[in-house]
Protein backbone atom coordinates (compact mmCIF):
# COMPACT_ATOMS: atom_id res chain seq x y z
CA UNK A 1 0.00 0.00 0.00
CA UNK A 2 1.09 3.62 -0.52
CA UNK A 3 0.88 5.27 2.88
CA UNK A 4 0.71 9.06 2.88
CA UNK A 5 3.72 10.82 4.33
CA UNK A 6 3.28 13.68 6.76
CA UNK A 7 3.30 16.40 4.12
CA UNK A 8 0.75 14.52 2.03
CA UNK A 9 -1.47 14.17 5.10
CA UNK A 10 -1.14 17.92 5.75
CA UNK A 11 -2.00 18.71 2.13
CA UNK A 12 -5.11 16.52 2.39
CA UNK A 13 -6.27 18.44 5.48
CA UNK A 14 -5.51 21.79 3.83
CA UNK A 15 -7.69 20.86 0.86
CA UNK A 16 -10.76 20.75 3.12
CA UNK A 17 -10.24 24.15 4.78
CA UNK A 18 -12.55 26.65 3.07
CA UNK A 19 -11.92 30.21 2.01
CA UNK A 20 -12.19 32.72 4.85
CA UNK A 21 -11.98 30.15 7.66
CA UNK A 22 -10.47 30.97 11.04
CA UNK A 23 -8.34 27.95 11.94
CA UNK A 24 -6.12 26.85 14.82
CA UNK A 25 -3.39 24.30 14.10
CA UNK A 26 -2.41 22.17 17.09
CA UNK A 27 1.10 21.24 18.14
CA UNK A 28 2.89 18.51 16.17
CA UNK A 29 1.68 17.19 12.83
CA UNK A 30 -1.09 19.81 12.37
CA UNK A 31 1.46 22.64 12.13
CA UNK A 32 2.45 21.28 8.69
CA UNK A 33 -0.97 22.27 7.32
CA UNK A 34 0.18 25.92 7.16
CA UNK A 35 2.69 24.96 4.47
CA UNK A 36 0.09 23.36 2.20
CA UNK A 37 -2.82 25.78 2.01
CA UNK A 38 -3.75 26.27 -1.67
CA UNK A 39 -2.31 29.41 -3.24
CA UNK A 40 -4.81 32.26 -3.36
CA UNK A 41 -7.09 30.81 -0.68
CA UNK A 42 -7.40 33.19 2.27
CA UNK A 43 -7.34 31.30 5.56
CA UNK A 44 -6.68 33.06 8.87
CA UNK A 45 -4.48 30.87 11.05
CA UNK A 46 -4.67 31.39 14.80
CA UNK A 47 -2.11 30.44 17.45
CA UNK A 48 -3.15 30.11 21.07
CA UNK A 49 -0.13 32.12 22.24
CA UNK A 50 -1.54 35.22 20.54
CA UNK A 51 -1.23 35.54 16.75
CA UNK A 52 -3.92 35.73 14.08
CA UNK A 53 -2.66 35.67 10.51
CA UNK A 54 0.13 33.11 10.80
CA UNK A 55 1.85 32.13 7.58
CA UNK A 56 3.92 29.10 6.57
CA UNK A 57 7.13 28.07 8.30
CA UNK A 58 10.10 30.36 7.53
CA UNK A 59 12.90 29.26 5.24
CA UNK A 60 15.92 27.77 6.97
CA UNK A 61 18.11 30.57 8.24
CA UNK A 62 15.24 33.08 8.15
CA UNK A 63 13.74 32.20 11.53
CA UNK A 64 12.73 34.99 13.90
CA UNK A 65 12.70 33.40 17.38
CA UNK A 66 10.52 36.22 18.71
CA UNK A 67 7.80 34.94 16.36
CA UNK A 68 6.74 31.43 17.36
CA UNK A 69 3.63 29.27 17.63
CA UNK A 70 2.34 27.52 20.74
CA UNK A 71 4.75 24.66 20.14
CA UNK A 72 7.70 27.11 20.19
CA UNK A 73 8.35 26.59 16.46
CA UNK A 74 9.31 29.63 14.37
CA UNK A 75 6.51 30.89 12.13
CA UNK A 76 5.85 33.78 9.77
CA UNK A 77 3.18 36.47 9.91
CA UNK A 78 1.16 37.44 6.85
CA UNK A 79 0.37 41.09 5.98
CA UNK A 80 -2.37 42.32 8.32
CA UNK A 81 -1.54 39.82 11.07
CA UNK A 82 -2.46 40.78 14.63
CA UNK A 83 -0.76 40.05 17.96
CA UNK A 84 -2.66 39.96 21.23
CA UNK A 85 -2.58 38.79 24.84
CA UNK A 86 -2.70 35.07 25.63
CA UNK A 87 -5.96 35.61 27.55
CA UNK A 88 -7.58 37.25 24.51
CA UNK A 89 -6.48 34.30 22.40
CA UNK A 90 -8.19 31.86 24.77
CA UNK A 91 -11.31 34.04 24.77
CA UNK A 92 -11.43 33.57 20.98
CA UNK A 93 -11.09 29.81 21.41
CA UNK A 94 -13.65 29.48 24.20
CA UNK A 95 -16.07 31.94 22.63
CA UNK A 96 -16.71 29.87 19.51
CA UNK A 97 -14.88 32.22 17.14
CA UNK A 98 -12.78 29.52 15.43
CA UNK A 99 -14.29 27.66 12.50
CA UNK A 100 -11.88 24.71 12.61
CA UNK A 101 -9.12 23.38 14.80
CA UNK A 102 -6.75 20.64 13.64
CA UNK A 103 -5.37 18.55 16.49
CA UNK A 104 -3.14 15.53 16.93
CA UNK A 105 -4.40 12.59 18.99
CA UNK A 106 -3.41 9.47 20.86
CA UNK A 107 -6.91 8.05 20.37
CA UNK A 108 -10.24 8.98 18.80
CA UNK A 109 -13.34 6.92 19.55
CA UNK A 110 -16.10 6.00 17.12
CA UNK A 111 -18.31 8.50 19.01
CA UNK A 112 -15.84 11.31 18.30
CA UNK A 113 -14.28 11.41 21.77
CA UNK A 114 -10.74 12.79 21.77
CA UNK A 115 -7.76 11.76 23.90
CA UNK A 116 -4.62 13.73 23.12
CA UNK A 117 -3.01 15.00 26.30
CA UNK A 118 -1.91 12.03 28.41
CA UNK A 119 -1.30 8.32 27.84
CA UNK A 120 -1.82 7.54 31.49
CA UNK A 121 1.69 6.08 31.76
CA UNK A 122 3.31 6.76 35.17
CA UNK A 123 6.31 8.53 33.62
CA UNK A 124 4.33 10.51 31.04
CA UNK A 125 4.22 14.30 31.32
CA UNK A 126 0.63 15.61 31.07
CA UNK A 127 0.38 18.27 28.38
CA UNK A 128 -3.22 19.32 27.88
CA UNK A 129 -2.32 22.92 26.95
CA UNK A 130 -5.20 24.60 25.14
CA UNK A 131 -6.51 21.38 23.58
CA UNK A 132 -9.59 21.21 25.86
CA UNK A 133 -10.53 24.77 24.98
CA UNK A 134 -10.08 24.12 21.26
CA UNK A 135 -11.94 20.81 21.33
CA UNK A 136 -15.09 22.34 22.79
CA UNK A 137 -14.75 25.85 21.37
CA UNK A 138 -14.09 25.29 17.65
CA UNK A 139 -17.07 24.76 15.36
CA UNK A 140 -15.35 21.75 13.76
CA UNK A 141 -12.58 19.55 15.14
CA UNK A 142 -10.34 17.73 12.67
CA UNK A 143 -7.76 15.23 13.89
CA UNK A 144 -4.55 14.48 12.00
CA UNK A 145 -2.71 11.32 13.07
CA UNK A 146 -1.20 8.09 11.83
CA UNK A 147 -3.80 5.35 12.07
CA UNK A 148 -1.56 2.87 13.89
CA UNK A 149 0.47 3.38 17.06
CA UNK A 150 4.06 2.15 17.30
CA UNK A 151 2.86 -1.17 18.72
CA UNK A 152 0.55 -1.68 15.72
CA UNK A 153 -2.69 -0.95 17.59
CA UNK A 154 -5.29 1.31 16.02
CA UNK A 155 -5.67 4.84 17.35
CA UNK A 156 -9.27 4.75 16.16
CA UNK A 157 -11.02 2.89 18.98
CA UNK A 158 -14.44 1.84 20.22
CA UNK A 159 -13.80 3.59 23.53
CA UNK A 160 -10.81 5.71 24.55
CA UNK A 161 -8.63 4.14 27.21
CA UNK A 162 -6.62 7.31 27.74
CA UNK A 163 -7.89 10.36 29.67
CA UNK A 164 -10.30 12.39 27.53
CA UNK A 165 -9.68 15.85 26.16
CA UNK A 166 -13.20 16.29 24.81
CA UNK A 167 -16.39 14.25 24.41
CA UNK A 168 -18.06 13.78 21.03
CA UNK A 169 -16.13 16.66 19.53
CA UNK A 170 -14.25 15.16 16.54
CA UNK A 171 -15.98 15.24 13.16
CA UNK A 172 -13.19 14.03 10.84
CA UNK A 173 -9.93 12.10 11.22
CA UNK A 174 -7.15 12.36 8.62
CA UNK A 175 -4.66 9.51 8.66
CA UNK A 176 -1.88 8.07 6.53
CA UNK A 177 -4.23 5.32 5.26
CA UNK A 178 -7.67 6.96 4.89
CA UNK A 179 -9.95 9.78 5.97
CA UNK A 180 -12.65 8.88 8.51
CA UNK A 181 -15.85 10.86 8.94
CA UNK A 182 -17.50 10.43 12.34
CA UNK A 183 -21.26 10.82 12.42
CA UNK A 184 -24.34 9.64 14.32
CA UNK A 185 -24.52 6.46 12.23
CA UNK A 186 -20.87 5.49 12.72
CA UNK A 187 -17.52 5.92 11.00
CA UNK A 188 -17.24 6.27 7.22
CA UNK A 189 -13.91 5.67 5.47
CA UNK A 190 -13.06 7.69 2.38
CA UNK A 191 -9.93 8.47 0.38
CA UNK A 192 -8.40 5.07 1.12
CA UNK A 193 -4.81 4.95 -0.14
CA UNK A 194 -3.97 3.04 -3.29
CA UNK A 195 -3.25 -0.63 -2.76
CA UNK A 196 -5.19 -0.97 0.49
CA UNK A 197 -8.39 -3.05 0.18
CA UNK A 198 -11.31 -1.92 2.31
CA UNK A 199 -11.36 -5.24 4.18
CA UNK A 200 -7.72 -4.78 5.18
CA UNK A 201 -8.38 -1.22 6.34
CA UNK A 202 -11.27 -2.59 8.40
CA UNK A 203 -8.93 -5.14 9.99
CA UNK A 204 -6.26 -2.54 10.78
CA UNK A 205 -8.74 -0.01 12.18
CA UNK A 206 -10.33 -2.62 14.43
CA UNK A 207 -13.67 -0.78 14.57
CA UNK A 208 -16.79 -1.05 12.38
CA UNK A 209 -16.43 1.03 9.22
CA UNK A 210 -18.75 2.08 6.42
CA UNK A 211 -17.38 2.61 2.94
CA UNK A 212 -17.73 6.17 1.69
Amino acid sequence: MNKLNRDQMAARVARDIPEGAYVNLGIGLPTLVANHLPAGREVLLHTENGLLGMGPAPAKGQEDWDLINAGKQPVTALPGAAYFHHADSFAMMRGGHLDICVLGAFQVSVQGDLANWHTGAPDAIPAVGGAMDLAIGAKQVFVMMELLAKDGSSKLVRRCSYPLTGVGCVSRVYTDLAVFDIGPDGVTATDIVDGLPFDELQRLAGVPLMRG
